[in-house]
């Protein structure tokens, strides 16, 4: 009986199953190592902590399961995305400070440029002058139609701006003596 257990753990199908078998956990845990690796990329934003996840998943089996308890819930991406949902929120119920789009200075609800870059925050009412909201299709202080130009006759307009144009030219010609006949 001893011989036949020796010569059973001496064949080569034994020693081909054994190292296929070693080959495939090999794998496995070096794929486990790998994915936590992977993982810890996505979701930890420091370059030492995700080393550190890589060695704690190279320990056989446990390594894994310890990073799956301890890891971030959620992915770099998805905290981002929330953050910007977030603030798109707060925006738009107002909690959050106005700011402008350039230089991202504090500015104030009723500012008409930035104080600090001069970017045009907001158009005034014709009529009041008040600031008004980009949206917005009246003034709600004094009425007045938002978009509404004032209408301008282009001929008269045109006519006018030629009668100057000749008036300035006859002032900066110096006066030529008439030929006599």
């Amino acid at each position: 009986m001893t011989g036949s257990l020796h010569t059973v753990f001496h064949s080569t199908a034994f020693v081909l199953t054994r190292d296929l078998v070693i080959a495939a956990l090999v794998a496995l845990w070096l794929g486990l190592a790998f994915r936590t690796h992977r993982d810890a990329k996505r979701r930890v934003d420091d370059g030492w902590l995700v080393g550190l996840a890589t060695l704690v998943g190279l320990v056989p089996i446990a390594g894994p399961l310890v990073y799956l308890m301890f890891r971030p819930p959620e992915t770099l991406e998805e905290a981002h995305a929330r953050h910007v949902e977030i603030r798109a929120i707060e925006e738009r119920l107002g909690r959050a400070e106005a700011r402008c789009p350039i230089c991202r200075t504090v500015v104030e609800q009723s500012y008409l440029v930035c104080p600090v870059c001069t970017t045009a925050l907001k158009e005034p009412c014709a009529e009041c002058k008040a600031p008004l909201e980009p949206l917005w299709q009246a003034c709600p202080y004094c009425a007045t139609p938002v978009g509404t130009a004032v209408t301008v006759d282009l001929d008269t307009a045109l006519t006018a701006e030629t009668a100057s144009l000749a008036t300035a030219k006859r002032k900066r010609e110096p006066s030529r003596p008439r030929a006599v006949q």
